[in-house]
């Protein structure tokens, strides 16, 4: 066996751990793939002797290449990621909801990892995910290790509590009265019920357009109620949400959202005419 085979071999044996780093970093599978096939590419270029922790490095190196798309996508919000919207599944309340809720605590925790900034998500993917050491992820974002963190901790208390299905009724009611007030054109209630710097990911036949703060979105929910015929409560991949329907009855958007302590903090839709030709939907 050469040396390069050996270092193909020992990254091969670390690629499944790196691709999860990065998947629950982007939220992407495929931008995931690429994040650690440019970690393959870097270590190439490596004198690998040099190389102390070869676990440690590669997941510094990959944790570096998913900080930095992550603030690309900030600086681009339209660019298109076609595949970071899982399929959807729209079901009624019943047997059928907890089966597909287990199921989706992954999707859950996606959308609000989204919330986070880099650093934060970076911090606590690592360091509850992994269980790299604080010191380790300073070193990736420049940090301290109790700078690093804080980050983690103030991540975890904007996501904790999304994996709890004894909530989901009380998640239900935050987003039924967003549609009464999407509906009613209550813009003050809309602002009550959506966090301060919720996030939209509205997946549309020309790409993902991204919105973020409450008036924005506010806004746009009142701008979609005014031209919809009807809209109506659904269970979308276990998280409540709603299912809008023309005239004819044909389903022409789904949106998807995220409650954490009372507000909405994520939102995830899609009125992409191929995705939703692909649903069935049963509504509540």
């Amino acid at each position: 066996m050469t040396t390069d085979d050996g270092l193909a071999r020992a990254f091969e044996d670390q690629r499944e751990r790196l691709v999860s780093v990065a998947y629950r970093m982007l939220g992407s599978r495929a931008d995931a793939e690429d994040a650690v096939q440019e970690a393959w590419l870097r270590l190439a270029r490596q004198d690998a002797g040099a190389i102390d922790n070869l676990s440690g490095w590669l997941t510094t190196v990959v944790g570096r290449v998913c900080i930095d798309v992550l603030r690309s996508r900030k600086t681009r919000p339209e660019a298109s990621y076609d595949d970071q919207l899982p399929d959807l599944v729209i079901l009624e309340d019943g047997p059928e909801e907890d089966a597909v809720l287990a199921e989706s605590v992954g999707l859950a925790l996606l959308v609000v990892l989204d919330t986070l900034g880099p650093s934060e998500r970076l911090a606590f993917v690592l360091h509850d995910m992994f269980a790299v050491p604080f010191a380790e992820i300073g070193q990736i974002i420049g940090k301290s290790a109790d700078a690093t963190k804080m980050l983690a901790s103030r991540a975890r208390r904007k996501v904790q509590g999304t994996d709890r299905p004894a909530d989901e009724p009380q998640k239900r009611a935050v987003v039924d009265a967003f549609l009464a007030a999407a509906r009613s054109g209550d813009f003050e209630e809309l602002l009550r019920l959506l966090d301060p710097e919720v996030t939209w990911h509205s997946h549309t036949r020309r790409g993902l357009v991204v919105r973020q703060g409450a008036e924005e979105i506010a806004t746009t929910a009142l701008r979609g109620a005014r031209s919809s015929v009807d809209m109506r409560a659904a269970v979308v991949n276990g998280l409540p949400g709603v299912a809008t329907y023309a005239a004819n009855g044909r389903l022409v958007g789904v949106m998807a959202c995220t409650v954490v302590d009372g507000r909405i903090v994520a939102v995830e839709s899609t009125s992409d005419p191929e995705r939703l030709a692909a649903m069935g939907a049963v509504t509540s």
